[in-house]
């Protein structure tokens, strides 16, 4: 996948994750996800609005607080900023975007850890649509979410629920800011990438 394509796929991903309703837990943990054919994985970080994920080399960071979103390339010390709005930011609920329905299914032990396992139903881009979702309940953590489709799947694994370093939600000293490409050029490359292989 070329570096701009894969910028935009971990970026999408990553709202996908992070505007769920995790956002005042303080955690870390390790992830695996598909969504859209591709597969990622990597590490997570969590803390009231602020998130962090870490993915195929880029390190993407979320400020509900700055109204923005960071995109990092370790690798070239450069990052590009995204503005967070009303729009596109959904924190401290406790349910999913749109949500329709939720039932409870029963309990199950994911990762070591007792759950309770929910069908959700909710409203996304004009469908409806439905996930099942085991969630931690004192926490309301989702340890595992599987699309009834089976158009995605995230998981989270060795979760530590413990306070996160400020550092983690900044961008490090010595990066250098790049222009943003525009969401429609994201998209073309990402087709046309798509389409090469």
């Amino acid at each position: 996948m070329k570096q701009t394509g894969k910028i935009f796929f971990v970026f999408m991903f990553f709202c996908l994750m992070f505007f769920s309703n995790i956002l005042a837990q303080e955690f870390s943990a390790d992830f695996s996800s598909t969504s859209m054919g591709q597969q990622v994985s990597g590490k997570i970080y969590n803390a009231p609005g602020k998130a962090r994920m870490e993915a195929n080399g880029i390190t993407t960071i979320a400020r509900i607080d700055k109204n923005t979103a960071w995109i990092l390339m370790p690798d070239q010390k450069t990052y590009m900023e995204i503005p967070l709005t009303a729009n596109n930011v959904i924190a401290g609920s406790d349910k999913m975007p749109g949500e329709i329905e939720r039932r409870l299914i029963g309990k199950e032990t994911l990762d070591s850890k007792a759950v309770d396992k929910y069908y959700i139903v909710y409203n996304a881009a004009g469908k409806t649509q439905a996930v099942n979702s085991w969630i931690l309940p004192d926490s309301g953590i989702p340890v595992k979410t599987v699309a009834e489709d089976g158009s995605f799947q995230i998981e989270y694994r060795n979760i530590n629920m413990a306070a996160q370093p400020d550092s983690l939600f900044e961008v490090p000293s010595g990066y250098n800011k790049l222009s943003l490409p525009s969401v429609k050029d994201m998209i073309e490359n990402t087709i046309k990438g798509a389409l090469e292989k």
